[in-house]
């Protein structure tokens, strides 16, 4: 069963759907004792930085931590990749998981942004979550702050900059693109997930 992490934001009843319709089991969840049943999390994100304090408040933030260390795959998309790394410059005071190093950085103001639309991946050698895509693979983005690249990433996109497009660690996975707006290419990246081992 995927379990849903539901902390009031945005996306999750795309996602559920895109899950559902690749044959998943998936509940989405509010209680931090319902991750102990799930074989993977999954933590949609759509919003401001800061809306990841709900997290704290719960105690979702250290059921989640108990379960990735215990091994369950992990995916975070959009906001929930950034979480993901140390912060973000969109709000100081919210701390990230530290997974990956560095803080998220809005767009430089010569750009437009958000940044919204289709982007190609450029999508590096051994990803276990981009397994079978074609390197020039297009996803749907929709974000104005972008993760550095950093050695786990697995992919990059270039929008005046590189930014690091999916991120991976062990069991720890993130995509900063929304693979259930993505077409087949999201829901391939999908069907990669729920095919993942447990670590």
């Amino acid at each position: 069963m995927i379990a849903i992490v539901d902390y009031g934001a945005g996306n999750l009843n795309s996602v559920k759907k895109a899950f559902e319709h690749l044959g998943a089991e998936v509940a989405v969840t509010t209680q931090p004792e319902a991750l102990d049943a799930a074989d993977k999390l999954v933590l949609p994100g759509v919003g401001h930085f800061s809306s990841l304090q709900a997290l704290d408040g719960t105690g979702m933030r250290d059921a989640v931590l108990l379960s990735i260390g215990a091994g369950k795959p992990f995916l975070g998309i959009c906001l929930g990749m950034q979480w993901l790394f140390e912060g973000s410059e969109e709000s100081s005071q919210a701390q990230g998981l530290g997974i990956f190093p560095g803080r998220c950085r809005s767009f430089p103001t010569a750009l437009k942004s958000p940044h919204v639309g289709w982007n190609s991946l450029a999508i590096r050698q051994g990803s276990r979550l981009l397994r079978n895509l074609s390197p020039d693979s297009f996803v749907y983005y929709t974000h104005s702050f972008y993760a550095p690249v950093v050695e786990g990433t697995a992919a990059e996109t270039e929008y005046g900059t590189a930014f690091s497009a999916t991120v991976e660690r062990g069991n720890v996975f993130g995509v900063q693109f929304h693979p259930e707006k993505s077409g087949a290419t999201g829901l391939r990246i999908l069907k990669n997930f729920c095919e993942l081992p447990r670590c």
